[in-house]
């Protein structure tokens, strides 16, 4: 099925089915099936001001959705737990990740909800698999989905009859800010390896001047 029939039989759901049809787009697309998630918020937002749908009821079928489907990926990552830290639990490099996760997770879960929405997935793998608080995750997961919801709801309320090529262009727009954020992680952990194996050689001869005065 090409992208393009999906699109139309998922549209076509949520006509004939309403805000249901619309609450399960979603969690399908938290779960990683790859539905176009966000032109199916700028077209509901549409829809609710041609009165098709009840845009109150579109947006608690929505965030209902994708949270249910935000945390079973998260419960993916947590029931992996006790593999990932048999497997890298000693390695420095996980360590550090989870803490720094621990540090910036909020903004990462709440940023990648409505504006890096390819990263969701990751982020909430590696949430529940760096033992990230259940609670803080759950905040910060209906904050962001309730921010996704509403702002490109919105712009297709907005739009109405223009919503398609307004739909079009943010779903663009998300996956280039995507690429760019693995881009710029790939730039920062390599500076970072770089700079350690600058650090290491210094470090060297100290531990041989102690050797040989011993």
């Amino acid at each position: 099925m090409t992208d393009l029939n999906l699109t139309n039989l998922l549209l076509d759901g949520i006509t004939t089915y309403g805000v249901v049809a619309f609450g399960l787009t979603l969690l399908l697309g938290a779960l990683g099936v790859p539905v176009p998630g966000t032109l199916m918020v700028v077209a509901a937002g549409a829809f609710a001001r041609q009165g098709t749908i009840d845009w109150r009821a579109a947006l608690l079928a929505g965030l209902l959705g994708a949270v249910m489907g935000d945390n079973t990926s998260y419960a993916l990552g947590r029931f992996a737990n006790g593999w990932i830290q048999r497997r890298f639990g000693r390695s420095s490099a996980w360590q550090t990740a989870q803490r720094r996760f621990a540090q910036s997770g909020a903004v990462a879960v709440y940023a990648t909800r409505f504006l890096f929405t390819p990263l969701a997935i990751p982020t909430n793998l590696i949430a529940g698999g760096s033992g990230y608080k259940f609670q803080r995750f759950f905040t910060y997961d209906v904050a962001g989905e309730f921010t996704w919801l509403v702002l490109y709801g919105g712009l297709g309320y907005a739009f109405g009859s223009q919503w398609a090529v307004v739909g079009q262009a943010i779903s663009n727009y998300t996956g280039y800010l995507a690429g760019l954020a693995v881009v710029g992680l790939g730039i920062y952990c390599l500076r970072r390896y770089l700079r350690q194996r600058q650090v290491m050689p210094q470090r060297m001869p100290l531990v041989a001047v102690r050797a040989q005065t011993i």
